[in-house]
């Protein structure tokens, strides 16, 4: 993966937004190219051209795709000379929190689900705030919990 900057824009007072060209080549000749936005905190993707086109899983995966080397260029890591991203031994740096795997993620989710429930608030948008993962995502999660028997089913067998 290459991580280019594109352009800069600094206002008074604001942070300033820097637009970065990406591109993924993959071994089999697929090409990903897009336009990622980073300000402050926030990185949004504007624009995305791929040959053969991204399913839309794919496509919900492409932030994870993107995600630490776009980080360690903002950083300013290893590869911020070469365009290339850094890789780090032991894994990438994550923007989420850290979320345990299998039941014990299960309970917390059904936990989390449980306490907007009470509180009256999306439920699905508190999973995504605990784990930091997209809606599509959270959604596998609290599934994972039904399946796990930590919620209740979503529909009653007739």
């Amino acid at each position: 993966m290459s991580v280019w900057p594109a352009w800069e824009v600094r206002e008074t007072g604001d942070p300033a937004v820097t637009w970065f060209d990406v591109r993924l080549a993959f071994a089999d000749g697929a090409a990903v190219d897009l336009l990622a936005v980073v300000s402050g905190e926030c990185v949004s993707i504007e624009d995305v051209r791929a040959r053969p086109p991204l399913s839309l899983v794919d496509l919900a995966d492409l932030a994870d795709w993107i995600e630490g080397p776009l980080f360690d260029r903002c950083a300013g890591g290893a590869g911020a000379e070469t365009g290339e991203a850094a890789t780090r031994p032991g894994g990438s740096r994550r923007a989420r929190p850290a979320w345990p795997r299998g039941r014990e993620g299960c309970r917390l989710v059904a936990e989390e689900y449980r306490a907007a429930q009470r509180e009256g608030a999306d439920p699905v948008l508190a999973v995504m705030c605990a784990t930091g993962h997209s809606r599509r995502r959270s959604l596998r999660l609290i599934a994972q919990a039904r399946d796990a028997g930590y919620l209740t089913p979503r529909h009653a067998k007739r």
